[in-house]
């Protein structure tokens, strides 16, 4: 690396929504900004999570000098109980809710006694490294996020993600404008900068207008609430908290990630509520429905979250029925639309009255609209701009926004990454000079990795065309002693497709027999790919479809 240059590379989270993870590296010394995991796309089939990947740092773990966290969300810090072990421990930065719902998670991986974690605060400065880290509040939908002012040797780095400018926000603390407008006069030399409501004219509404909305539906709802979630969104939990104490409600807290993440926001202070406002499920049925609001997980349609599973019927303590008003306060994240509107369905068809989508008011995005996006680079100005934490329309759109700026940025100013994208930067000197290898990294069940893009791809041909099994018994010559048995599973039902099945048999009886006439010495591997090669080749003849061939070859 170029000697008096700062390098940034993103391991994730660049063109997509999700996997967070930042390197920021000066000479030999590396930090981490944020380190979170991406859900899977529809087409990543059975894989539960999707983790940055940190091939690039395995060489350099000794050089990590401290991991710093800006907010509690999974998308920035789910994959770190995952990952901190194979980044050798390194020290873990962050505010008092980030690290209470971290401790969690590291302790359910039983990483906790190993890492070191440290708590900051939104006005005071700390050093890792030769790195002078300055933390500044913003408003979120999630309280105790920062964004952080790096100083390197070369030039101040701001890094601001996940941020909006709210003035009245469910916690009362507002983003910090005067912090920013001090690192502006400071000329910083980068922002990272997140652009993923690029596309949404004018300001984010405050989350004070979700509260009034929740009003609303307190003071007119005949039966109980249901409102669903994301589990971190504390300051929508406060607000539930409010209406249900000024309309005379008790709320109850259902879903695991739900309790544990109030239990750590109570403890510290960020959730308030009355004596007796919280009751537990069980206690439910000691109330009319019209003093019950609960609050639950599910709002992305997540298989066995509450709500999915009130909306199957198979939850213990709610039984959606008519009079319930269910509310969903949160937007579907790209990709799960489709579980979503089915649990919305299921919840109609059980009588209960479903208020959700942007029209109804009960929720606001925790990230900037344009004018906001706008009023942050007038106000800091700096020399270089990535924008990141959007798919790659969002980055364009950003770029062609900055430069609609009235001239402060040029085109060579605006830095668009892709994951891995190594940049270097030093005063008027910004440019990608090269890439690190980052791909998928699957998480499935327990296991981290196992399952590669090879295995998502069998699975997704699997999902397509099914598979057929052929089993047959051969001897030493390759001649067929038993079989062919065929199976399919997915493919063509077996007793409305005997003809075809058949034909399958004659077509593996062929091409075998006809090979035994040499009387040579045939290895097993030879015959499985002679099976699979005709017998794909006749299937696609005569019905156009590709299931996945699985020969199974006894010698005897």
């Amino acid at each position: 690396m170029a000697k008096n240059r700062v390098r940034t590379l993103p391991l994730g989270g660049v063109g997509e929504v999700g996997r967070n993870m930042w390197v920021v590296e000066y000479g030999d010394e590396i930090i981490i900004l944020d380190c979170g995991v991406m859900f899977p796309e529809s087409d990543m089939l059975g894989v539960d999570l999707v983790l940055p990947d940190i091939s690039y740092l395995r060489d350099k773990v000794k050089h990590i000098k401290g991991i710093l966290l800006t907010h509690g969300h999974e998308d920035h810090i789910g994959a770190l109980p995952y990952l901190i072990a194979d980044l050798g421990f390194p020290p873990v930065y962050g505010t008092r809710l980030t690290l209470g719902i971290l401790t969690n998670k590291l302790k359910e991986h039983r990483r906790l006694d190993q890492t070191t974690l440290n708590t900051i605060q939104d006005d005071q400065k700390f050093q890792v490294g030769s790195f002078t880290i300055e933390p500044f509040h913003v408003a979120h939908s999630i309280p105790d996020t920062v964004g952080f002012g790096i100083t390197t040797p070369v030039g101040l780095v701001i890094y601001l993600t996940d941020w909006k400018f709210d003035h009245t926000p469910a916690d009362g603390k507002p983003t910090d404008i005067a912090r920013i407008t001090d690192f502006g006069q400071r000329k910083p030399l980068v922002l990272i900068t997140d652009c993923v409501r690029v596309e949404a004219k004018g300001y984010t509404p405050s989350e004070s207008t979700v509260g009034e909305a929740f009003d609303t539906i307190f003071a007119t709802a005949p039966g109980r609430i249901i409102l669903a979630t994301f589990a971190s969104n504390i300051s929508r939990v406060q607000q539930v908290i409010e209406s249900a104490e000024a309309y005379g409600r008790r709320v109850v807290l259902v879903g695991r990630s739900m309790e544990n993440n109030s239990r750590i926001a109570f403890e510290m202070g960020f959730l308030r509520a009355e004596e007796g406002t919280i009751i537990r499920p069980g206690e439910m049925a000691n109330y009319p429905d019209d003093q019950i609001a609960v609050v639950c997980t599910g709002s992305q349609g997540e298989p066995m979250s509450a709500l999915n599973r009130m909306a199957n019927r198979d939850y213990p303590h709610v039984k959606i029925k008519e009079g319930d008003t269910v509310v969903v306060s949160a937007t579907p994240i790209p990709g799960n639309e489709v579980s979503v509107n089915r649990v919305i369905n299921n919840l109609f068809r059980l009588g209960a009255d479903v208020i959700y989508g942007s029209q109804a008011g009960v929720h606001v995005s925790g990230h900037a609209a344009q004018e906001e996006l706008k009023m942050v680079l007038a106000l800091l100005r700096p020399e270089f701009v990535i924008p990141f934490h959007g798919d790659y329309r969002h980055m364009i759109l950003y770029r062609k926004m900055a430069l609609n700026m009235g001239g402060i940025f040029e085109t060579d100013n605006i830095l668009l990454p892709e994951s891995g994208s190594i940049m270097e930067f030093s005063r008027n000197y910004g440019r990608t000079v090269g890439t690190a290898p980052v791909g998928y990294i699957y998480v499935d069940g327990t296991t981290v990795g196992d399952v590669g893009n090879v295995v998502v791809r069998d699975r997704q041909m699997l999902s397509k065309d099914g598979m057929l099994i052929v089993v047959v018994s051969i001897d030493g010559t390759g001649t067929l002693v038993a079989g062919p048995d065929v199976v399919s599973r997915g493919f063509v039902y077996m007793r409305q497709s005997q003809d075809l099945i058949e034909a399958t048999k004659t077509t593996v009886r062929e091409a075998l027999n006809g090979d035994a006439t040499t009387h040579t010495q045939v290895d097993v591997s030879f015959v499985n790919r002679k099976i699979k090669d005709v017998v794909s080749e006749f299937l696609y003849r005569e019905t156009r479809r590709r299931p996945m061939v699985l020969p199974v070859v006894m010698e005897v």
